[in-house]
């Protein structure tokens, strides 16, 4: 079984969802090395991101599973 579900809409969106979570990851981690604490921002944008693509991953999971069966 696939780790990603067939290429669609809500695949696009949760791969924009984890790199944007990815990225934010990044830029905290920059930011707190810096002695800024704007990196927690980054680190509540990382936490919604992960949020939306996990959702976006199951929803297309589960449109998969509707239309076979």
């Amino acid at each position: 079984m696939p780790l990603l579900p067939p290429s669609g809409p809500a695949r696009r969106l949760a791969l924009m969802a984890l790199a944007v979570c990815v990225l934010s990851v990044a830029a905290a981690v920059v930011a707190f090395v810096q002695g800024s604490f704007v990196g927690i921002v980054w680190i509540l944008l990382a936490g919604i991101s992960s949020n939306m693509a996990w959702f976006y991953l199951r929803r297309a999971k589960l449109q998969r599973a509707g239309q076979s069966g």
